[in-house]
């Protein structure tokens, strides 16, 4: 589990719901469901006419992330290489034929599955980089999905606040229906620029960091792919792969 997410995600609501309660409100104050319906459907709504298909069910797959990332071990990622690597020394690269069955990661077992048919450096360079680059892309722009969400969201909720005036002003007769009017304008600006600045924002940036990640664990694995094709010096390929890590 991802700690600091949660405990951003806490401490966020603690900001806000204890910093209300010191200057003498009450969490039903913050509570309002037609504010919520507002900004939450609206921005829902603008996101979905923009976002194609893919990537909105994408961007809901991913959502996990954000408390449960994939694991991604550079170090353990360089210890196999290294093992790869002593194994076809030894064995030719016929021998990692077994090792290749045995892979349960499917992008580690193309790549070795390429080095056990023989394919040149630049063939398998070629198609293990489409593989990483593309599933970068895909998540990437399942990020986005959030980040949309973040920048129409503030926009949103100033409209549920222009709302809320305007059933003020079509009410300045009756003063038991103030009340309630304001509340929308007020309350929907929060939902608005809260949601956007205290979730949906750093949920894009945090699915864009573990997808960057993931990207650079598969090119490490690609260099040291490469590497053997090429021959190289196990130790040699252990040193190189070591500026992947951080």
């Amino acid at each position: 589990m991802d700690v600091l997410t949660l405990i951003g995600i806490i401490l966020a609501f603690v900001a806000i719901i204890g910093g209300n309660f010191l200057e003498g409100g009450h969490l039903g104050a913050l509570l309002n469901g037609p504010a919520a319906l507002i900004v939450l459907g609206g921005t829902l709504a603008a996101c979905l006419v923009q976002t194609p298909m893919s990537a909105f069910k994408r961007a809901m797959q991913i959502f996990i992330w954000i408390l449960f990332p994939p694991r991604i071990d550079l170090a353990g990622g360089i210890d196999r290489v290294v093992s790869w690597s002593l194994t076809a020394r030894k064995e030719g690269l016929l021998g990692l034929e077994a090792v290749a069955d045995s892979e349960p990661d499917a992008y580690s077992r193309k790549g070795l599955q390429l080095l056990v048919d023989g394919a040149e450096p630049a063939a398998i360079r070629g198609i293990l980089e489409v593989d990483f680059l593309t599933q970068e892309s895909r998540d990437i722009q399942a990020a986005k999905v959030y980040e949309s969400m973040g920048g129409y969201a503030p926009t949103i909720g100033i409209i549920g606040a222009v709302m809320g005036l305007i059933h003020v002003m079509g009410n300045l007769a009756d003063p038991n229906q103030l009340g309630s009017g304001i509340a929308v304008a007020f309350i929907a600006t929060i939902y608005g620029v809260a949601s956007a600045n205290l979730f949906l924002l750093p949920v894009a940036n945090k699915l864009k960091a573990v997808a960057i990640r993931q990207s650079r664990y598969r090119e490490m694995l690609l260099e040291g792919l490469l590497s053997i094709a090429e021959g190289e010096n196990p130790r040699s390929i252990e040193l190189k792969l070591q500026g992947f890590m951080e």
